[in-house]
């Protein structure tokens, strides 16, 4: 048995050599017939081509041009006829204005109150553009309590602080609880018990027309004067899971932080006069506002349009932001009737705006630029006594109005914020990505669309397109469509 199976591996052996033999000689064959200082034997049959000739770019953004055609109601009816009858569109309104010259060249029931969702946060953007100052931040500060073990974190209205290790939070630029939590340490303070003071605003945390059952989804957290991340759970997650009582969580968050237990965590007010221990700031107030329009952050719009209040001397509750919103858009010259407005954001379904009041802001935001003696027409720069100096800049040349940043804020089709997913998938809107730019809006019950854009000849068109009464999945293709139509149109 142990001789067989010797012979079996002699066998094997005799097998191998006699194979690897063969292969050495097929490799010699190739070898000969193969060269191996060719390009095709040292790079597996690829040509290495030339390297391309370098190109310079150019940039292609450049001023709408003052020579464009002018478009007319005639070609703007032609290109829209078809699209605004769809029954996709529900109740619908709208309204199209020629920038250069602010003349209304199309409408459909523009003076109808509609519900506006988040569209609504336009006349949010457009007050705050008004009467704060571009560069304001809301301080969140730290302060000696009642007795020596007691601290008070005094809430002044931001939801962009963060307690995320790395600093790094939802908001871009937003301030650090670390920070705070290093001020009260170089203090030197002993801490046994931390108060929250959310005195700054009043009223309840959310109006008519809001679903709490949102709060779990994602959407909003109750408007208090401090959050973590916008009261977000899960500070990356846009539409994370939120908290139910965000000021009382940051202030717990402070607490861990110093080595307190968080259930000595209460709610208090701060003495007058109280010694500040720590502060950190927001964001400015340019950086937040496109935070808010680029990615419809509604808790943002809340905070921004208490703001808004306090610039006009105005309660900072849901009605007083509300109405100082209305104050100072009725003082800049623009029609405000019919407008019913119980938020800031555009998340009550008892919200009213008509088409007319987003077109006319944003034909306004979109008007050229004047003298500097003069103001742009309908909108007096800046409005006298609420919070903006009262004389126009002297500069040489034209300005723009006080309107205008707005038209920066806008997120774009195909590309940013809650533009990014639409106008991306097909004929009805080919051509938009890229060149609509518009405030985009969406409930259950409505969806709208309000923005600008460069037609087929060069010409800015504003719009405000309005649908009730439909569902977002219908309703908005259809308005992504009337959009589309109008950069594509050739309408002079």
């Amino acid at each position: 048995m142990g001789g067989l199976a010797a012979r079996r591996r002699r066998r094997t052996w005799i097998g191998l050599t006699a194979g690897f033999a063969a292969v050495v000689a097929l490799s010699v064959a190739a070898l000969l017939t193969v060269k191996p200082w060719t390009p095709e034997f040292r790079h597996g049959g690829l040509v290495i081509v030339a390297a391309p000739a370098p190109v310079r770019a150019f940039s292609q953004i450049a001023p709408a041009a003052a020579n464009a055609p002018q478009p007319s109601a005639r070609g703007l009816a032609a290109a829209l006829g078809p699209l605004v009858t769809s029954t996709d569109l529900g109740g619908f309104s709208g309204s199209v204005t020629d920038a250069a010259t602010g003349t209304v060249l199309w409408s459909a029931e523009p003076d109808k109150p509609v519900i506006p969702a988040s569209t609504n946060k336009v006349l949010t953007a457009a007050a705050a553009l008004l009467v704060v100052p571009s560069d304001h931040r809301v301080a969140t500060t730290v302060v000696s309590g009642a007795t020596p073990g007691e601290l008070v974190l005094v809430a002044g209205g931001d939801p962009t602080l963060t307690a995320a290790r790395d600093g790094k939070g939802y908001y871009p630029g937003g301030p650090k609880l670390s920070d705070l939590v290093s001020q009260i340490k170089q203090s030197g303070r002993h801490v046994e018990s931390i108060a929250v003071d959310t005195s700054v605003y009043s009223g309840p945390g959310w109006p008519v027309g809001w679903d709490p059952a949102d709060i779990a989804g994602g959407s909003w957290a109750p408007i208090e004067p401090v959050m973590l991340d916008g009261g977000r759970l899960d500070s990356l997650v846009e539409y994370s899971p939120r908290s139910g009582t965000p000021a009382l969580d940051a202030g717990r968050a402070l607490a861990t932080a110093l080595g307190v237990d968080p259930a000595v965590v209460h709610p208090g007010k701060a003495a007058a006069g109280a010694a500040e221990i720590a502060r950190v700031q927001s964001a400015p107030m340019r950086d937040r506002l496109r935070q808010m329009m680029v990615d419809s952050d509604d808790v943002l719009a809340e905070t921004i349009g208490r703001e808004i209040a306090a610039a006009t001397g105005a309660e900072q509750s849901f009605g007083g932001a509300a109405g100082a919103t209305l104050t100072a858009l009725g003082a800049a010259g623009f029609d405000t009737s019919g407008v019913t407005l119980l938020d800031n954001s555009g998340l009550s379904t008892e919200d009213r705006v008509p088409a007319r009041l987003l077109d006319k802001l944003l034909a306004e935001a979109a008007a050229p630029a004047t003298p500097a003696s003069t103001t742009p027409t309908g909108v007096p720069n800046p409005v006298p006594g609420i919070g903006v100096p009262t004389t126009a800049p002297a500069a040489q040349g034209a300005v723009a109005g006080p309107l205008a940043p707005l038209l920066d804020l806008l997120p774009v089709a195909g590309g940013t914020g809650s533009l990014a997913p639409r106008f991306t998938d097909g004929q009805p809107t080919h051509g938009g990505a890229g060149w609509v730019r518009a405030k985009t809006g969406t409930l259950s019950v409505s969806s709208a669309l309000a923005g600008y854009v460069l037609d087929n000849d060069g010409r800015v068109l504003t719009f405000a397109l309005m649908s009730n009464d439909r569902p977002p999945e219908a309703s908005r293709p259809a308005l992504d469509a009337i959009a589309a139509a109008l950069r594509n149109c050739g309408c002079s």
